[in-house]
């Protein structure tokens, strides 16, 4: 081999090694709100209303739907590896109480260990009835098509004289 070809194979396989370490390098993720504190703190209760909050913090993350409307503000940020699921690493959540007038009442700061972790059984929800299995699936039609009350033989709806 020649010393060009050498630093070739050489190159090759440096540059294939760094496309192979970049592939194990974790994605970073955000969502949601980007929590400035010095906005946060500003808001004082007692003194601000709805309208002041949103002119500060902006539109929240969501409201709530049953108390006096809270504001949530949340923010999160996840990794992952590849084609993985996301894992949490932080999440922020604010919490804007405000009375009936809607003057601000409450500021409450949570993080990820408020958050309710749910695994589903088996990806399916189970339902009252029969189990059938892969054969009763494919086979299970077999005789039903000219049955009384099915579509086919004479529970077809026709125009007779």
């Amino acid at each position: 081999m020649s010393v060009f070809q050498n630093r070739l194979m050489t190159a090759a396989a440096l540059g294939l090694a760094c496309v192979a370490a970049g592939a194990c390098t974790p994605l970073r993720s955000h969502q949601g709100y980007i929590i400035d504190a010095d906005l946060v703190n500003s808001v004082q209760p007692g003194v601000d209303n709805r309208a002041s909050v949103l002119q500060v913090l902006g539109k929240p993350s969501f409201t709530s739907q049953f108390n006096q409307g809270d504001w949530y503000y949340i923010s999160r940020d996840a990794r992952n590896y590849a084609f993985n699921n996301p894992k949490v690493r932080d999440q922020t959540t604010i919490r804007i109480s405000f009375d009936p007038r809607g003057v601000v009442t409450g500021i409450a700061k949570g993080d990820q260990s408020q958050v309710a972790s749910i695994n589903p059984s088996n990806k399916s929800t189970p339902t009252l009835g029969r189990k059938r299995g892969f054969f009763d699936e494919l086979f299970g039609n077999i005789g039903t098509v000219g049955a009384i009350g099915g579509q086919g033989g004479q529970g077809g709806s026709r125009d007779e004289p």
